[in-house]
């Protein structure tokens, strides 16, 4: 039985047979609308989703299977007091697979020691938050057709950012990657991370200025100010439409550049950017269901 607990727990050529088959799943839905008939997958999630809980759900019920779950640990025995271990136990006797979102950082992995089924990581407090870089690495590579030579500029939060973090620490794997990390002082990647591309040899740039970079990038990965991740409130207002990508900045970019962005977005981005055909977002929240049906269909071992 296996787990996702972070984008690494698969090496590039598992990865690579994942999203063969998530672009099988793309263009021939119809034959895997009935793989997972009578399975049935729970998500828990202890802290509030949109896209992630609601993908899962919608993959789930695209392959033919089931969906048992709580959406917030209010309506779940966590507000008893109820251990996760004890929690997976109790679902291990329910469903096949789950799929859990948890505030604090490690409580998936806690979970995936005592569960009976597979356990996906849907989210680790500012951790990790492996199937949204999934969604990402599938993203790139299907519409840029490499996972390798390109230069990808993270934007916005990057400290408290587990999607950044995730994403990193799987491009580190490809080769001829350069990063450039665009925050506000307070908001910086944080020093383990960049040691570990200074011990790689990987090249990058910390910079504040979007407009000065926007020319070089391949990729533009813009990331809200999660106001859910401050302590001070005061600091949040104060960094929170710090940037704003406009049409004006995207005349700086490249024409074959893209802007991805794991949503949910406040002012980060401008709505006029969305009818730009570099905006790929949506796309990307699009290829997040396909990845997690490949993803539900290799845990349980159906291919």
């Amino acid at each position: 039985m296996r787990h996702l607990m972070s984008p690494l727990d698969f090496t590039t050529e598992e990865l690579d047979r994942l999203f063969d088959l998530a672009n099988d799943i793309e263009h021939n839905p119809q034959k895997y609308a009935h793989t997972c008939d009578g399975k049935i997958l729970a998500t828990c999630f202890y802290e509030p989703s949109t896209r992630t809980r609601l993908s899962f759900e919608s993959a789930m019920t695209r392959l033919g299977g089931r969906v048992i779950g709580f959406s917030d640990a209010a309506s779940s025995s966590a507000s008893k007091g109820e251990s996760v271990s004890d929690t997976i136990r109790i679902i291990s006797c329910y469903a096949d697979i789950c799929a859990m979102r948890h505030p604090k950082e490690g409580a998936p992995m806690v979970a995936s020691e005592k569960s009976g089924i597979p356990v996906i990581n849907a989210g680790d407090g500012g951790h990790q938050h492996p199937t949204q870089t999934l969604t990402d690495l599938l993203t790139i590579r299907s519409l840029k057709g490499r996972l390798n030579n390109f230069t990808i500029g993270l934007c916005g939060d990057l400290k408290f950012g587990r999607t950044v973090h995730s994403l990193i620490n799987a491009l580190v794997r490809y080769d001829n990657i350069k990063f450039i990390f665009i925050s506000p002082e307070e908001l910086r990647v944080p020093d383990y991370i960049t040691d570990m591309l200074k011990e790689k040899q990987i090249p990058y740039e910390e910079v504040i200025r979007l407009e000065s970079v926007m020319p070089d990038l391949d990729l533009l990965y813009m990331t809200r100010v999660q106001k859910e991740r401050f302590f001070n409130e005061e600091d949040y207002i104060r960094l929170k439409d710090f940037y704003i990508l406009d049409m004006a900045k995207m005349e700086l970019a490249k024409d074959d550049m893209l802007v991805l962005h794991p949503l949910p977005r406040v002012n980060e981005i401008s709505v006029e950017v969305d009818n730009d055909p570099r905006a790929s977002y949506f796309k990307q929240a699009q290829y997040g269901v396909y990845v997690r049906m490949a993803l539900i269909l290799t845990l349980l071992e159906f291919v």
